[in-house]
């Protein structure tokens, strides 16, 4: 299988782990030898209560003997799609009551910056200095790296960027742009949270502009942060949340969600504004429906930050300078991409599964599921310790 892999499936990086998966449950993954792998990780935030979790999997063999996919979005009322977008609604802010269902977080991206060009009928759209939105062309066009920008430019024009916390830099936001678009927390940049009330003084500053604030939960949501949304932990309403990722149950998904009056304006002049042929895809609907019931009607959230206090109480070590985030969306910052690079291949040895994030090298990634035991915590992060005391000892010798 792992020549196949390399030989026929298109990489997206010199050196995957490649990994043999042959099944996965709860919070480990078992490779073809019949190894278990703890996964820290959860498919980048994406298994939100697990590997082949009961209810999510009842909820997918249930509809799939109903029907797949009837008909292009939209235009079919079916019940998982339906029952979703409103059990969303029903969690949101008043205005926060319709939803856009698509097939990834990059194409709700994608779907949400027309959004706020066709309400305000401005060009201009701001993102933020280290931001990632997904890499489809007008996802690519509001990151903030260059250098992976580059090879595929020209990208959308009229993007400008400012630095995230930076409130001086909210003076580019003007009655010229149609949106500005954040990540609720920073996830490539290294998990990084909105400080001073950054994100309330964004609000401030679109309703002194007419601006639509949009902001990307596709990591924080889905219960990730100890609330459904990142930005419920902030004290802000967006005009547009869009989301992906943990909200599939590890199913495909993405969706945004605005106002009525907004979302109605993709419906006419012209019609089809947006459209998509597989978005709200029963199947994948009722997946979505599942895990969005799960996390709201149990206390999943609140033991998420328990959790969080757990994994702070353990990853103490001279190697690790600060642990980053919020809930179960941590980033364990080492001194050097080097000490990350070796904590993560030796953990994976081990039996433990930790990821990179995007653009901040020192950053150990651990998003594991929101079901992720206690125990298993404690497992885990004894494994973390145990190869970092290794790394220190070894740089003690070479010293």
């Amino acid at each position: 299988m792992l020549d196949n892999f390399y030989k026929y499936q298109a990489q997206t990086s010199p050196y995957p782990l490649g990994m043999e998966v042959s099944h996965a449950n709860g919070s480990y993954i078992y490779d073809t030898s019949g190894k278990a792998y703890l996964d820290f990780v959860a498919g980048v935030s994406a298994a939100t209560l697990g590997h082949c979790n009961p209810k999510v999997n009842d909820a997918i063999k249930n509809q799939l003997d109903k029907y797949l996919h009837v008909m292009v979005y939209g235009e079919y009322a079916q019940h998982p799609a339906t029952e979703l977008c409103r059990l969303l609604a029903a969690n949101m802010p008043e205005k926060l009551s319709k939803t856009y269902l698509v097939n990834s977080g990059t194409e709700a991206i994608e779907g949400a910056l027309k959004l706020a060009r066709r309400v305000t009928g401005r060009s201009q759209l701001i993102s933020c200095h280290n931001a990632y939105h997904g890499n489809t062309m007008g996802s690519m066009s509001v990151m903030g790296f260059e250098e992976r920008k580059q090879p595929f430019s020209p990208l959308i024009p009229d993007v400008e960027f400012i630095t995230f916390n930076n409130e001086a830099d909210l003076e580019k936001i003007t009655t010229k742009t149609a949106g500005i678009l954040l990540e609720t927390i920073q996830g490539g940049a290294g998990f990084v949270q909105p400080q001073n009330d950054f994100l309330k003084k964004v609000r401030q500053r679109c309703d002194e502009t007419g601006t639509l604030m949009i902001l990307d939960e596709i990591q924080p949501g889905f219960g990730r942060t100890g609330t459904l949304f990142g930005f419920q932990n902030y004290d802000v309403v967006p005009d547009v949340v869009v989301m992906g990722k943990g909200m599939g149950g590890g199913m495909p998904v993405g969706a945004f969600t605005a106002s009525p009056e907004m979302m109605d304006l993709l419906s006419h002049d012209p019609k089809l504004g947006h459209i998509t042929t597989f978005g709200g895809h029963p199947v994948i609907a009722a997946a979505s429906l599942a895990t969005l019931k799960e996390i709201t009607e149990t206390d999943i959230m609140a033991q998420t930050l328990q959790k969080e206090k757990l994994f702070r109480s353990l990853l103490v070590h001279p190697l690790i300078t600060e642990v980053r985030g919020r809930g179960l969306m941590l980033a364990a910052m080492t001194e050097s991409a080097d000490i990350t690079n070796k904590v993560i291949l030796r953990c994976h040895e081990r039996g433990v599964i930790l990821f990179w994030l995007l653009f901040e090298g020192r950053a150990i990634r651990i998003t594991p599921p929101l079901t992720i035991s206690e125990d298993e915590i404690r497992e885990g992060c004894g494994i973390i310790i145990e190869v970092m005391n290794e790394i220190l000892n070894e740089q003690t010798r070479l010293a």
